[in-house]
């Protein structure tokens, strides 16, 4: 017999990404985000969802661009500090050993080290409760040929991109890989 549930966030998978953005007066930074999706194919639209008090929120506003960076599960540690610390007082890309690459379609840098580069460019933002969503128009992708099929599409096998359900990491049709914030309680 089925139980009734509280309504909350609750779907499975979601991709963990990490969204580098850049604007004048800022520190550049990246966020990890795990609400993040796709709206429309054409143009091609994704949406990231982030909350107003958050650091990137006020450089995403101010440049109305970022890049969805899609990280692997070997980047786990990085994933989780962009996560739990605030790019106010951390420069991310230092902490966690990512280098920034230049963008060709925006201003804002993308992670060399990510196998995949979403740039995209705000095209509008719903102020949706806790979290305001962002959408976003990609206006270039780039790729590491490690990542591609023979084709020149992305082999998800080869990428091992990494999910966040609830507080816990997963990789896609693996077992859980480690709790969100893990990198915190081991210092």
């Amino acid at each position: 017999m089925k139980q009734h549930l509280t309504p909350t966030t609750l779907l499975f998978p979601l991709p963990t990404v990490l969204v580098s953005c850049a604007a004048p007066g800022f520190r550049p930074n990246i966020t990890a985000i795990a609400w993040t999706g796709i709206v429309g194919a054409r143009p091609p639209l994704v949406s990231i969802c982030l909350r107003p008090d958050r650091y990137s929120y006020g450089i995403i506003t101010a440049s109305r661009q970022f890049i969805i960076n899609i990280p692997t599960e070997n980047q786990l540690a990085a994933i989780d500090l962009c996560g739990v610390v605030s790019g106010r007082e951390v420069d991310k890309f230092a902490a966690a050993g990512f280098t920034p690459s230049p963008g060709v379609k925006v201003t804002t840098p993308a992670i060399a080290e990510c196998p995949v580069n979403l740039e995209c460019v705000l095209r509008e933002t719903l102020r949706l409760g806790s979290h305001h969503t962002f959408i976003g128009e990609i206006v270039h992708i780039q790729a590491d040929a490690s990542v591609l099929t023979a084709a020149g599409t992305i082999d998800f096998g080869k990428l091992r991109p990494v999910t966040l359900n609830g507080a816990e990491y997963w990789g896609l049709g693996e077992r859980k890989l480690a709790d969100y914030g893990f990198t915190a309680k081991n210092k």
